[in-house]
């Protein structure tokens, strides 16, 4: 469509990712020009005993009986989040869900010859329409994934919108529970793919060996020393080497693989936490090496999501960056850090209201561009 085919939307967007810490619920104005303004924002906190039940189902042994009942609670809370924003605010155009992922399968593995390759987010959007009257668009990835790409990383069409009318030559890298880039440059088409490990291992660590959620502000970092040995050891993973388009998550990087991965660590559980935070910022650096210089120039990192608020990680990261790249935070271009996937799914929500192709096939690895997203009435 046209700009004067198209209106303004107010949109609740809700997001939760792997680390299920919270919904992001943000309220959000986007405009025919596709710019999104973030007008509100709040974390909804998931109860401890939901909670316990979602990290059961990323844990392997689930049953489908489990999946189906967690598939309406969550839609429940993603309810009740949505509401919180609407008591402040009244009610929006309509509401963008991401929903929680439980299972990605990005592989193209087949039973006989029918492809395997297939996401699940739950948080039951049509309990969502009825539980705030207002539509629900959701199951973003799925269409994506149909059309034989990855499902992620859809920020990337957030990225490209938002960052190319900048004409910079940049690397937006997210890291929330897992880690993902978005090159825009002047030197090509833009493209992406998840760098590996975000804060899943950091946070399993912080809550194993200090019982706390997360390692806040790296405070526990900061105390150790890297261990060089295992942190060579970490980072002779095969995903590391697979060349892009490519996505990955908790159900590659499990408890199960991190658990592993501890039997070879240091005895001081401060050497631990320094190592794994080391490890999220040197894959991502040698991501870069291997698979973003070869193809465009970067002058700037641009950082968002959990990660953007770890002192000790950014220390790590900008030594293992060439010296002559600037890193800096989504805030420094006015989008919030800790709001900014919400941002990008009210987009993505925008685009399918108005049948707007919004994907990135050059990220996602599908054979075209599609519109994506399934709407959900009251």
């Amino acid at each position: 469509m046209e700009n004067k085919q198209r209106d303004s939307k107010t949109i609740i967007s809700l997001m939760s990712g792997t680390s299920c810490d919270s919904i992001d619920v943000g309220l959000c104005l986007v405009k025919p020009d596709l710019s999104c303004t973030l007008l509100d924002g709040l974390n909804y906190k998931y109860p401890d005993e939901i909670r316990e039940h979602i990290f059961k189902i990323f844990h392997e042994g689930a049953k489908v009986e489990d999946i189906c009942k967690m598939n309406f609670v969550i839609g429940h809370c993603f309810a009740k989040a949505a509401n919180e924003m609407i008591k402040r605010h009244g009610k929006p155009d309509f509401i963008a869900s991401h929903g929680q992922t439980v299972y990605h399968y990005p592989k193209d593995t087949k039973i006989g010859k029918v492809s395997e390759r297939s996401t699940l987010q739950i948080g039951e959007p049509s309990v969502i329409a009825q539980e705030t009257e207002c539509m629900t668009i959701a199951n973003f990835r799925t269409a994506d994934m149909a059309q034989g790409g990855n499902g992620a990383p859809l920020v990337c069409f957030a990225d490209e919108t938002w960052f190319k009318p900048l004409n910079k030559n940049v690397a937006i890298q997210n890291i929330g529970g897992i880690s993902n880039v978005t090159v825009v440059s002047k030197d090509c088409a833009t493209f992406g793919f998840d760098t590996g490990l975000g804060n899943i291992m950091i946070d399993y660590c912080a809550n194993k060996f200090f019982g706390k959620p997360y390692d806040k502000d790296g405070k526990f970092a900061q105390k150790g020393t890297v261990s060089d040995s295992w942190l060579r050891c970490l980072l002779e993973d095969e995903y590391y080497f697979v060349e892009p388009p490519k996505t990955t998550g908790r159900e590659y990087f499990s408890a199960r693989y991190i658990e592993k991965a501890l039997r070879l660590a240091p005895e001081d559980k401060y050497d631990i936490m320094a190592t794994v935070t080391a490890l999220t910022a040197k894959t991502i650096a040698q991501a870069y090496e291997r698979f973003v210089f070869p193809n465009a120039t970067i002058n700037e990192v641009i950082l968002g999501g959990g990660g953007a608020y770890n002192p000790t990680l950014i220390e790590y990261l900008k030594h293992y960056l060439p010296e002559e790249i600037q890193v800096k935070t989504h805030e420094d271009y006015g989008i919030s850090n800790n709001y900014k996937e919400v941002m990008a799914f009210a987009l993505l929500g925008y685009c399918t209201y108005y049948k707007i192709p919004n994907n990135v096939p050059s990220c996602t690895g599908a054979k075209k561009e599609t519109v994506l997203g399934q709407i959900s009435y009251y």
